[in-house]
């Protein structure tokens, strides 16, 4: 196994839609999987979408137990949010925003549908923090970051950081 380097927003895969997986079932894309829940794990992540290790495709891990109870693991391929209701505002993070975290407004509940590693599709019905980790998921699937759920001037504030990171080299 991998564990891949997680980039960094402003990274421009990071705010593209990534492209719909097509072929399944390969030794590839079952290594590709295994890596990326090694690669969240070493980042004490509970979600990580492809396009946070450069890659534009649309797969996504979830495991909120982070790593402690195997039955949390999620596997979600071409997922999409079928189903949302109620509300939840909550504390967010993101592994390709390290640092930082706010508040977001997301579904209390949150119905996904998808296909598995062999192409079968799947549903995965969450609440609390398996809904927003869906949701969350799901956005950065479509090159949506968590900033973007943020009011302006939250956003501004933010981005302004990361440019004087950046500017120091310390990003």
């Amino acid at each position: 196994m991998a564990v891949h380097k997680i980039v960094k927003y402003p990274e421009p895969v990071l705010t593209t839609p990534a492209a719909p997986v097509t072929e399944f079932g390969t030794a590839e894309l079952r290594q590709l999987i295994a890596d990326m829940f090694e690669t969240m794990y070493g980042a004490n992540g509970v979600g990580l979408a492809a396009p946070q290790i450069a890659l534009s495709r649309r797969i996504t891990v979830i495991d909120c137990s982070v790593g402690e109870d195997t039955s949390q693991r999620h596997v979600l391929i071409n997922p999409e949010i079928i189903a949302a209701e109620g509300e939840q505002d909550d504390e967010e993070g993101c592994l390709s925003v390290p640092g930082f975290r706010a508040n977001v407004r997301r579904a209390l509940r949150a119905t996904a549908r998808a296909q598995d590693v062999d192409g079968n599709p799947v549903e995965v019905t969450g609440e609390g923090l398996l809904a927003r980790a869906l949701q969350h998921e799901i956005d950065h699937l479509n090159g949506i970051l968590f900033l973007s759920h943020l009011t302006a001037l939250k956003r501004d504030l933010i981005k302004r950081k990361i440019k004087k990171l950046q500017k120091n080299g310390e990003w």
